[in-house]
């Protein structure tokens, strides 16, 4: 087991750096931050001040190097607009974006294991059937047309719901609804896929044979054995809610991380930038940490294939 785990964290690890590397190399190739701040009628020497009070005048593998040695010493950098610390800049916006995600998890799981189970034992009937087309579309329609077709009836049309700002929690149930619409068609179509893949197994029926109850086969094989790719699903859809919360966050003008990153990729703040997207690597590599580890409880066979082969 702890082979197993060292291999999935070294794996994490190097996903972390990779990503954090990427986005670094993409944000000083994709415009001068000091011409965006300064602005461009801005004098020269201002310019190249600020380029030199904030390291931009040094070659990109200085940067760089620099960059890793701050992190390894626990500091992300300062916010180029405002020069406070950029993981106070990121931290103040993360209760607001939890506020959506974490009621929008709880209506993926809430709604789509059990319609996807539901589905599944009741197969090619017309509640499969009505699951499985709202599955497809949910799994389909983008998160930003499903927020705007929200807004169109339930704010412009009906009047109901307000369309954008943090006022009040009538300002949060269309944005929930968006992310969890979406996450929770998804479980539901791989949940009923899981278990009508257990359902055909032979120890299902051998368990039935036995004289155990069907609810007793459900509860007791079907599920656990379906559970082990569901929770792969699960573990992608926790990392999915923090990057998808950019779209919905800037549809509905909601104070969030995900606007926040908009908006500090328009302006160039670096530090910003780097801060969010190393929050969200951690976040999903994390969840991606947790599933393997859970995969590794529900089938033991996993582990097996990351232990080395004895001579």
């Amino acid at each position: 087991m702890l082979h197993y785990l060292g291999t999935r964290l070294l794996r994490a690890t190097v996903s972390v750096v990779m990503v954090v590397t990427f986005v670094f190399i993409v944000l000083r190739m994709s415009g001068d931050p000091a011409i965006v701040i300064m602005g461009a009628d801005a004098p020269p020497e201002a310019v190249d001040a600020f380029r030199t009070a904030w390291g931009l005048d040094q070659p990109i593998w200085v940067q760089y190097i620099s960059f890793f040695k701050a992190i390894l010493g626990g500091d992300l950098g300062q916010s180029m607009r405002d020069g406070r610390d950029a993981v106070a800049v990121v931290l103040e916006r993360v209760p607001s974006t939890l506020a959506l995600t974490v009621p929008a998890f709880l209506l993926n799981v809430g709604i789509g294991i059990p319609a996807g189970v539901y589905a599944a034992l009741h197969r090619n009937t017309a509640v499969d059937r009505i699951v499985m087309v709202m599955a497809v579309t949910g799994f389909a329609m983008p998160s930003f047309i499903l927020a705007m077709l929200l807004v169109l009836v339930f704010s412009v049309n009906l009047g109901w719901l307000p369309s954008a700002g943090q006022d009040s929690w009538f300002n949060a149930i269309l944005p929930i609804a968006t992310m969890g619409f979406g996450g929770a068609a998804l479980l539901a179509r791989f949940t009923r896929s899981a278990m009508l893949e257990v359902l055909g197994q032979s120890y299902i029926r051998t368990a039935s044979a036995k004289g155990l109850s069907w609810s007793a086969v459900v509860w007791r094989h079907a599920l656990q054995n379906a559970a082990i790719p569901t929770v792969t699903i699960i573990g992608f859809m926790l990392g999915g809610l923090v990057a998808g919360a950019v779209v919905v966050e800037s549809v509905f003008s909601w104070p969030g991380v995900g606007r926040l990153l908009v908006v500090s990729v328009s302006n160039r703040d670096l530090a910003v930038v780097q801060t969010i997207v190393l929050m969200i690597a951690l976040t999903m590599v994390t969840a991606n940490l947790v599933v393997d580890i859970l995969y590794g409880l529900l089938d033991p066979k996993m582990q097996s294939q990351t232990r080395p082969a004895r001579a």
